[in-house]
């Protein structure tokens, strides 16, 4: 994905105003902290070891999330030490493969990510397969990455902008005569990859139809709606912000900014139907010091009552299909990965981006700039 940001949705802090306040606090829902969390009491020993291992994610709320759902009982239960550090990108992995000097052992990017970087060398080792948890899905596997975190790319809108009205689906954001109001949606300023599933769904386009995408047909629908986007944003803040200024009455979002949003009693809400299922990954950095530990922590962190405990913290889903009975029937209400909301959302298709990208990407810049 190259300069591919589309995952610092996770909770990265920011300067904006009200963002930079209350909505940068973890999305931890009162009720949710003060329940009782599922505890890992035992692992095999198989991930039991010694030394440490260095993680790179996106730090802010992410990072906090993650240091109470499994850094912490990873260490207390493999005697494996925890490093964590912010600023996860494909760019910096690929830096320090090149230059021999591997800071890193195990990196939060996508299936994307590692597999863009992966076609133009050797930048990742290899996962193994034969210590991670039956309930991890097959579909979450690949050769270099294991995806361990599932969100969405939604509509989202104030629900004080229509009368009442509730959109539903892409069509409805196309639509300002019903739903009348300015638009943000995602650019590729910041490196990351057009909404094009969006815009073809708002033209009629079934949702298992979409991929190999129609490139002009969904510049053509784009089209109808460009006068009405008044910001191409670029990191998660953004939208966040535009809603709560009243900015925009509509806007694409990831879906873990909402929750924070709504704590904060911003009249707000999310339309799951139609929304991008996406997914972010570890991956182990070719020529990680602590390869072994990586690979132990890998496999820990997708077993099922760690996946929960993230779950709990942040609003993103597991990819672990026993992880469920680890979660109260209230926090699958804003999850993801919940099967009622799972099956209106759509399977972001990474590997048709990864083929398609270098020629799609000009076109659409060249598209926005006529």
């Amino acid at each position: 994905m190259g300069k591919n940001r589309s995952h610092l949705h996770l909770g990265r802090r920011t300067a904006l105003g009200l963002v930079g306040a209350g909505l940068a606090a973890p999305f931890i829902r009162p009720s949710l902290a003060q329940q009782a969390w599922p505890e890992q009491t035992s692992i095999p020993d198989i991930l039991k070891g010694s030394g440490e291992i260095r993680i790179a994610g996106y730090g802010g709320t992410m990072q906090e999330a993650q240091m109470k759902g499994y850094y912490e009982s990873f260490e207390k239960l493999s005697g494996i030490k925890v490093r964590p550090f912010p600023g996860a990108n494909a760019p910096k992995v690929k830096a320090m493969v090149e230059t021999g000097n591997v800071e890193w052992d195990l990196a939060q990017l996508s299936r994307g990510s590692i597999m863009n970087l992966q076609k133009t060398g050797d930048y990742f080792e290899k996962i193994d397969y034969s210590i991670v948890d039956d309930g991890v899905g097959k579909e979450y596997r690949f050769e270099y990455g294991l995806e361990m975190l599932l969100w969405a790319q939604v509509l989202a809108y104030r629900t004080d902008a229509f009368k009442g009205a509730v959109p539903t689906g892409w069509a409805d954001f196309w639509d300002t005569k019903k739903f009348p109001g300015d638009r943000a949606m995602f650019g590729t300023g910041g490196g990351g990859w057009p909404e094009m599933e969006i815009a073809l769904m708002a033209a009629g386009v079934p949702a298992d139809k979409l991929y190999p995408l129609d490139v002009d047909k969904a510049l053509a629908s784009y089209g109808k709606i460009k006068k009405d986007v008044v910001k191409w944003w670029e990191t998660g803040a953004v939208p966040i912000q535009l809603l709560t200024d009243r900015e925009v009455t509509m806007t694409t979002v990831w879906n873990g900014r909402m929750a924070a949003l709504q704590a904060a009693g911003v009249p707000a809400a999310i339309s799951w139907n139609q929304g991008l299922l996406k997914r972010d990954a570890w991956g182990i950095p070719k020529g990680a010091k602590n390869k072994v530990n990586a690979m132990k922590f890998v496999a820990y962190s997708t077993m099922a009552i760690p996946q929960a405990r993230v779950a709990l913290g942040i609003p993103y889903g597991s990819v672990n299909t026993k992880s469920d009975e680890y979660i109260p029937a209230a926090r699958q209400e804003v999850l993801p990965s919940a099967p009622a909301i799972k099956k209106q959302l759509v399977n972001y298709n990474y590997d048709w981006w990864i083929d398609n990208r270098e020629a799609v990407i000009p076109k659409f810049n060249k598209w926005l700039l006529s």
